[in-house]
């Protein structure tokens, strides 16, 4: 019995090391995965020697050992070799230049990254990558010269451009604004060439545009673009609320999108409705808006935009609005459109053709429809009644495209124009002038075609 009992006693205990060494071994899979570190960096990398090159490497046991190695074809200098205790499954770096270089500044060099991860596999040596990268040294600026530009630009206007931006390995074009603004620009005409249409603000008392060049090695130019500033005063305007108003339309919206609009009271509706609404809706426009989808360009040309025929103006672009009830200021807003009216439920006409990019109800601008005519330009149809249009219906000249009316934040039957240039509202009027479509666009196109076809 004694006999039994012991041998009981060893095949429970080989029982209960086998299950702790199952369980050890389930939590430690990554003991012996064969994966080698993945190392992310480029078979070939563009630098400036200035800026750092970013490295990232990733192993899911754990990296345990790198080495960076530069090498030049007859010297290397190591520029890192570091183990590491704690197992970091990602390891990210940024690789500098040698200050105490071993070798001359040369075009080419050759980056290598070996890593080893806390794998026991190979007899506990664990997995190795090694990553070889050729480094093309590039420290030589893009270059930019303006061909072209508009003269002016005024306060809630917009301009044109025409420039060559040249660089064996150019990365990006842009135009970088003092607002915050980029604007993308499209190759104009020839190789090298660019044009953009930008535009400043109402709601920004100072402007200013700089090209921008980068290259793929980092090097960056830019030059201003030195346009004449026409500062312009728009309308301020002084609205008193009263309650037919905040209990007839404000809460009709209110109760449309507001999620709980029975928690508010009449000045938090109304709040809700010009700001947060308000803010929803520009910022939906401004996404749909802010494309250029040309790949390249040769010319722009449209008329001026009539989109009611016979229409008033009966509020202007830029009006800045506060808002007050029982005498105190209880909000503001900008008007970013021109309101045209004319008859109850006038035919909406196109005057240039265009592609419908937007046909929804869209907030205080009620039923909305917006179309795109090219070179980042789009015009902007609210407060309709009743639609005509598909998004993605090509529009030829003096289409029907809806009619005026009450929908979104109206009062009365009328149309909200507005214009856009890659999402910022412009002067409608500068768009409905065809001296000045001329002078600041047409022209400037296409005098920097002539000027283009002597330099080649």
């Amino acid at each position: 019995m004694r006999k039994n009992s012991g041998f009981k006693i060893i095949i429970i205990g080989i029982i209960i090391i086998l299950s702790i060494f199952i369980v050890v071994s389930i939590s430690n899979l990554n003991i012996l995965e064969k994966e080698p570190p993945n190392i992310a960096l480029e078979n070939e990398t563009h630098w400036n020697l200035k800026a750092p090159i970013p490295l990232k490497i990733t192993d899911n046991a754990g990296i345990k050992f790198i080495k960076i190695v530069l090498n030049d074809g007859s010297a290397s200098q190591v520029l890192l070799s570091k183990e590491f205790n704690d197992s970091q499954t990602e390891v990210n770096l940024n690789i500098a230049f040698p200050k105490n270089a071993i070798f001359d500044e040369k075009k080419t060099y050759t980056l290598i990254v070996e890593a080893i991860d806390t794998s026991k596999w190979n007899f506990f040596g664990g997995n190795k990558s090694v990553k070889n990268s050729k480094l093309l040294v590039d420290t030589k600026r893009p270059e930019i010269y303006i061909l072209n530009q508009s003269y002016k630009i005024s306060k809630g206007g917009a301009a044109a451009v025409v420039f060559r931006a040249s660089d064996d390995n150019i990365k990006d074009v842009y135009i970088q604004t003092n607002y915050g603004k980029k604007f993308k620009v499209t190759p104009f005409y020839k190789d090298g060439y660019y044009s953009s249409l930008v535009a400043w603000p109402s709601s920004e008392n100072e402007f200013s545009a700089d090209v921008v060049a980068e290259d793929m090695a980092g090097n960056k130019s830019n030059m201003r673009i030195r346009y004449f500033l026409q500062d312009r005063k728009y309308k301020i305007s002084k609205i008193a609320l009263n309650d037919r108003f905040l209990d007839g339309k404000i809460l009709d919206l209110a109760n449309q999108y507001a999620t709980d609009p029975n928690a508010m009271d009449k000045l938090a509706r109304f709040k809700f409705v010009n700001e947060t609404l308000r803010i929803s809706n520009e910022k939906k426009i401004a996404e749909i808006t802010s494309k250029v989808p040309e790949k390249s360009m040769n010319g722009f040309y449209i008329d001026p935009f009539y989109p009611l025929r016979n229409g008033a103006a009966v509020a202007s672009f830029g009006d800045h609005r506060f808002y007050t009830y029982g005498g105190n200021d209880v909000s503001e807003s900008w008007h970013l459109g021109l309101d045209l009216a004319s008859t109850a439920g006038a035919k909406i006409a196109t005057s240039n053709p265009s592609v419908v990019v937007f046909n929804e109800e869209n907030g205080i601008y009620g039923q909305n429809i917006i179309l795109y005519h090219g070179f980042g330009l789009y015009t902007l149809y609210g407060h309709c009644n009743s639609t005509n249009v598909n998004v993605g219906e090509q529009l030829s000249v003096d289409a029907f495209i809806g009619t005026t009316g009450t929908t979104g934040l109206a009062l009365g039957d009328h149309l909200h124009f507005g214009v856009l240039v890659q999402g910022i509202e412009v002067r409608p009027e500068e768009w409905m002038d065809n001296k000045w479509m001329k002078d600041n666009v047409y022209d400037v196109l296409e005098l920097s075609k002539k000027v283009i076809d002597k330099k080649i």
